[in-house]
Order: structure tokens, then C-alpha cells, then sequence
């Protein structure tokens, strides 16, 4: 990188640097039906980028991208960054309302919307006062601009923006567990950072590796999977515009074999569990995965590790940090626990009081970051209160042991005191799913007669699973797991959790429900 003076546009490291060590024919992006070489991503980042100044498009102004995952994401994101202007990649599974509320909040200028995707913004689009143009990537114009009829005509040469390393390059907006969504503003040195710590000194990526992620790339773990990991070393990246079933995972797996496959817990467990999937393979080269958004299962890794051998590399990261910042590593793995703090990387675990606690103690994780968001649009004092000097408050609550290694206990909103204890309802539900009868489970806190706070539990049982004497069955497994003080004193069967399109447990939702 080249610092912090003078100028740096993250994609000419990112792309044109892959193009001058000579990767121009090497395959870059695939989408099942279409592909980009990295000499053909260049030119379609250059084509972006002249059509963003022809529709007039400034510096530093936003651009929407409402966009399933196929080659035009990557073209769309990097040109505009090549031309110095914004990107704001949106989660696609977003309501209307939630369309509107965003696109007004960052005051986009053009929308870049996939054809399939568009009828969720075509009553809004028209009433957005920023909004001059919308692009449609798809074989249909729907009445708007069709994305390769406007790049049919542009230069594939543009002379890339003198932006600055701490100058904002991308939006993401935080999926957050209540309310409004909080446009997160990274630097085009984050990017870069990312892939120096985690991707170069943990996961190891090299250039001959194949790239796999379920997480989409308008999420931050996602990019980096996708995005920045493999075009940091000039690997390829196979891209999934479809929803991440087993099924089709399975597909991907075995049609492109891969030799990175980036999950989430949900989606390790139900590949594990789908009854129809029980002699599918994971391809022939597979050599490490790796999960976040949540804590992994220790059961789920060593199913997984003992069906496919291939680790689990279970890491925890946020969107205000962009990528993973505290992960196990090869060769150093300890299923349950979320590693040790990735290389560039340093952490804290304080009290209320905000001192720090001893090993064994529940403490918030406070981290100090190189891809640390500069904040939140908008929203100054939530931008205070989680952007504190050089550390970033994450709201997870972590123990460390003497090993250095940090467990995840839950969100600070999640965690309870039961008997003056602090109860991690992930450590309840980790217990709760190694009984032959669960699937999966939720905990929270619920108060008793006298007032008391005690954990509830909400289960989803696995098929033809028996429910006789299943409550006092699942409270002494728990029991005799973790503690006599942490068994569900509830238990409620359900058919399905309520969960984020990460594939996270929204305990807040159960939590309502349950008060």
C-alpha cells in the first residue's frame, strides 16, 4: 500500500496489478453462465466507470447495487470505485420500505438492479429525489437502462481516479438486529488491509485456489471471500446468483471443485443433516473452509471434518470491521472457540465499567482494526459509540482462557444473569443440539413467577425425532453438559427459527415473542 499520502485507488492494486504481472487471461470470475478474465474484468471496470462520468456521476457521490451474484457485480463495484465514486452494494432480500429508506439515505445517484430483483423497487423507484437513473443487469431494460447496451459503447481505457488510501471507496449497511439498517463507510485501504492479515496470514490463499462463498458479496464477509481474497493473489472465484441450499452448494461443489469453501454455521449443519443429501461429496480438492456470522457448533466441525476432511477455519468478524478479526487457524484449531486474534489485529475484554477482565471472565470485545470503518453515515452518536480512538466496540460479549484462544459467549443484548451468573445463550444452545433429537435451537431470557430471569429454549427437531419425555430429556443433556444453573426451565418445539439473511439466529424476534 502506498500510505497514507499521495495517492492510492484500491483498484489498481486489487485488479490492475493482477493484469500487469501478467493474469490478464487467467480466469477471474465465473457465474455459472458467463466469465471474466481479469484482462476482461479491467475493461468492463473501465466501461463502468466511463458510463458513470457520462450520466454524470461526480467524485464521491453514491451508486445503489441492488445485485445478485454474478460477473457484473464485480465489474459494476470496481469501476466505480475506478472512477472514484461510491458503490453501496444492498442485501438483496430487503423489503421495499427498506429499498426506500436506504436508497434516500445515501442519496444515490444511479441504481444498478439485477432484472430479477426489480420488481421489488419498481413502485419506489420513481419517488426517490436522488435516484436520476436506474441500470438494469439482465437480458430486459424493464423501461429503464439496460447494463450491456450502455457499456456496448464506452472506451475500455479510463484513467483511474487519484483517490486517497483513507478516503471512502465503498458503503456497506449493517444488517443490525432492530430498526434501519446503518450505512458503514470503509476506505480503499481496508480492502487491501483485510487481505494482508487474514486471507495472506491465515487462511493462506495462494494463486492456484478456486473460491467458493455462500455469503453473497453485497455482505462484508462475502466480498472478502469472493471479492478481495481471491483477487488479492490472482485466484478465481466461482459466484452463486441462487439461494444457498445444500442442494445447490453440493452442485457448485462437486461441478467446479473448488479448494476454498467460505460457510456459515447454518449452512455447514444443514448440509450435514439434508436427508437428501447424505452420500453427496464436497468435490475432490476441497482444502479449507471457513465459517463467521456466528459462533460454529464444536459438533458441527468435527462432522464436518470427519465426513469431508477438510477444517473448518470458525472466525467471527463485523460489518464495521469488514472481514474476520478473530479466527482459529490451520494447524491451531479448537472447535467451539473463535481462534485468536488475526495478525494485525489487537483485542480487549472489558467490564461495564469499561477495565479489563482476567481469563475466565465474560468481557465486550473491543477491537483494534487497519479495516476498521471511518463510521457511520449519518448517525453520529452511534458512530461515537461504536468508534472509540483506536478501538471499535463490537457488542459481543467473549471469555478468553489461558491459552489465549476467545470463546463467544453472545450479543450484549442477548446475554443474562441467571442466579448472578452470566448464561451465554449460545452456550445453552451448542448443548442443546448435540442431543440426538435437535436441530437446531434458540435461547432467552424469560422471567419466572417471582421475576427472575431463566433461559428459555426453542427447538427445531430433526425428522421423526420422538417427543415423549423430550422436555425433562433435553433439560438434563443441558444439564449434564454445561452446568445445573443453565438448563432451559422452558422448552418450546417450533418449525422453523427466525433467522437473518446470514443465516443468523435472530434471537431478538424469539425474545419478544417469549415476554
Amino acid at each position: 500500500m502506498s500510505g497514507t499520502s499521495g495517492s492510492y485507488n484500491a483498484v489498481t492494486w486489487l485488479l490492475d496489478r493482477n493484469v500487469r504481472e501478467g493474469r490478464g487471461a487467467k480466469l477471474a470470475f465465473t457465474d455459472t453462465v458467463s466469465e471474466l478474465s481479469y484482462g476482461d474484468l479491467q475493461k468492463q471496470s473501465c466501461r463502468v466507470a466511463n458510463m458513470l462520468r457520462r450520466l454524470g456521476v461526480r467524485r464521491e457521490e453514491r451508486v445503489a447495487m441492488i445485485m445478485l451474484d454474478t460477473v457484473d457485480f464485480p465489474a459494476v463495484f470496481l469501476g466505480a470505485i475506478r472512477s472514484g465514486i461510491v458503490p453501496v452494494p444492498l442485501n438483496t432480500l430487503l423489503t421495499s420500505d427498506q429499498y426506500a429508506y436506504v436508497l434516500a439515505d445515501c442519496r444515490a445517484r444511479v441504481l444498478f438492479v439485477s432484472e430479477a430483483l426489480y420488481p421489488v423497487v419498481k413502485d419506489i423507484v420513481g419517488r426517490m429525489p436522488d435516484l436520476e437513473h436506474v441500470v438494469v443487469s439482465g437480458n430486459e431494460a424493464l423501461g429503464h437502462k439496460k447494463l450491456a447496451d450502455e457499456l456496448a459503447g464506452e472506451s475500455h481505457a479510463f484513467d483511474t481516479a487519484p483517490t486517497h488510501a483513507e478516503e471512502p471507496a465503498f458503503w456497506l449497511y449493517s444488517s443490525g438486529s432492530t430498526g434501519m439498517p446503518k450505512g458503514v463507510r470503509h476506505l480503499h485501504s481496508s480492502l487491501q488491509a483485510t487481505a494482508d492479515t487474514y486471507a495472506a496470514q491465515v487462511l493462506g490463499i495462494r494463486e492456484s485456489d478456486v473460491c467458493l462463498s455462500a455469503a453473497k458479496l453485497f455482505f462484508a464477509y462475502g466480498l472478502g471471500n469472493a471479492l478481495t481474497f481471491p483477487m488479492s493473489v490472482g485466484a478465481t472465484t466461482v459466484l452463486n446468483a441462487d439461494r444457498p441450499t445444500p442442494a445447490r452448494m453440493f452442485e457448485l461443489l462437486n461441478t467446479y471443485n473448488p479448494t476454498i469453501f467460505y460457510g456459515v454455521p447454518t449452512l455447514f449443519s444443514s448440509m450435514l443433516n439434508d436427508e437428501t443429501q447424505k452420500t453427496a461429496r464436497a468435490g475432490t480438492r476441497l482444502r479449507i473452509c471457513t465459517s463467521a456470522g456466528e459462533a460454529l457448533p464444536e459438533s458441527v466441525g468435527n462432522a464436518w471434518k470427519a465426513r469431508f476432511d477438510a477444517d473448518i477455519l470458525d472466525g467471527v468478524g463485523s460489518t464495521e470491521l469488514l472481514h474476520i478479526f478473530l479466527s482459529n487457524a490451520p494447524g491451531d484449531i479448537k472447535y467451539g472457540s473463535s481462534g485468536r486474534p488475526v495478525p494485525g489485529y489487537k483485542v480487549r475484554l472489558v467490564n461495564e465499567a469499561g477495565n479489563e477482565v482476567p481469563d475466565g471472565e465474560v468481557g465486550e470485545l473491543l477491537v483494534e482494526a487497519p479495516s476498521a470503518a471511518e463510521g457511520y453515515w449519518n448517525q453520529r452518536s452511534k458512530s461515537r459509540q461504536t468508534f472509540q480512538g483506536h478501538w471499535t466496540y463490537t457488542g459481543d460479549k467473549y471469555t478468553r482462557d489461558a491459552e489465549g484462544r476467545y470463546t463467544f459467549c453472545g450479543r450484549s443484548d442477548d446475554m443474562f444473569k441467571v442466579s448472578g451468573i452470566w448464561v451465554s445463550p449460545f452456550e445453552v444452545e451448542s448443548a442443546l443440539i448435540t442431543h440426538p433429537a435437535v436441530l437446531e435451537a434458540a435461547v432467552v431470557p424469560e422471567a419466572d413467577p417471582e421475576g427472575l430471569l431463566k433461559p428459555k429454549a426453542f427447538v427445531v427437531l430433526r425428522a421423526d425425532s420422538k417427543t415423549d419425555g423430550l422436555h425433562e430429556s433435553l433439560k438434563e443433556h443441558v444439564k449434564q453438559k454445561i452446568g445445573p444453573w443453565k438448563y432451559p426451565r422452558w422448552i418450546d418445539v417450533v418449525d422453523a427459527l427466525p433467522k437473518t439473511a446470514t443465516g443468523e439466529v435472530q434471537r431478538f424476534k424469539q425474545r419478544d415473542g417469549a415476554s
